[in-house]
């Protein structure tokens, strides 16, 4: 996967840096692992903005993704397909039954391969098997934070979690966050980084590239009225002098993670 810097002829261009999609296949989505994506547009069920900034974005499928990975039996890599739902690759994956299956892609993996899960599994690239059977100081990604739940963590594009150690029934991993906490040896988890890593390097290049992805504009409180904002008002450009806050005069910035939450004892070295 690479970056490809389009030529300013406009100047929307100008300034977009965007991925070739050279790693993805021709082949069209699955039907069968299509489902209807209905979107809240940051609404509740009551109709009430729950979240800001949500809505207008193009229309497209959701893919079912096999997050489990439980499947006994070897599979092929048929395809890597280009997901709108997230910023990593998926792989379509064939069993020897005819099944096909959705997976989160790694980044070294290509059309072909063969990718097995379970106990009995060689720790290579896009193997799937528990903390228990992975080498210390192994790259990981798809981890899961309960034994048999599906993969919860790490799924994003370019991310990996490094295996610290292990011990009879925990092992100690560092997560892309720089977190490093403990996990169960029997939670299961993917060899390798997850696909497409230079997303982070992507410029969109223009608002409208934006909109296409449901992220509506959003406005500065420092320009609103003092009803619809704390720091709105005044004469001229000023904040007030005050630390910034949400539209509910709540302050940003600050650590809202409840301390007594009981998976505080797992945490050995909180991120950074």
């Amino acid at each position: 996967m690479s970056l490809v810097k389009r030529r300013p002829v406009t100047p929307t261009s100008r300034f977009a840096v965007l991925p070739d999609f050279r790693e993805i296949t021709g082949t069209k989505p699955e039907k069968n692992l299509l489902s209807v994506h209905h979107k809240s547009g940051g609404r509740n069920n009551q109709g009430t903005i729950t979240v800001r900034h949500r809505g207008g974005s193009h229309r497209h499928h959701y893919r079912l993704i096999d997050f489990k990975n439980d499947k006994p039996l070897p599979g092929q890599v048929m395809g890597i397909a280009y997901d709108p739902n997230r910023s990593a690759r998926i792989a379509l994956v064939r069993y020897p039954d005819g099944e096909k299956r959705y997976i989160l892609a790694t980044s070294g993996m290509k059309p072909g391969n063969r990718i097995t899960f379970g106990t009995e599994t060689l720790p290579a690239e896009g193997n799937r098997l528990p903390l228990k059977d992975i080498p210390e100081g192994t790259n990981i990604s798809s981890l899961e934070l309960k034994p048999g739940k599906g993969s919860q963590i790490v799924r994003a594009a370019g991310a990996a979690a490094v295996l610290m150690s292990k011990a009879d029934r925990q092992a100690q991993v560092k997560l892309p966050s720089g977190e490093i906490r403990f996990f169960s040896v029997d939670c299961r988890a993917t060899i390798g980084m997850v696909s497409n890593p230079e997303h982070r390097y992507e410029s969109l290049g223009k608002a409208g590239r934006t909109r296409w992805r449901g992220r509506r504009p959003k406005v500065r409180g420092v320009v609103m009225n003092p009803v619809d904002h704390p720091l709105g008002g005044g004469e001229g450009k000023s904040s007030g002098g005050r630390p910034v806050t949400t539209p509910w005069g709540k302050p940003e910035g600050v650590k809202t993670r409840d301390r007594n939450k009981p998976s505080e004892r797992l945490i050995v070295k909180h991120r950074g």
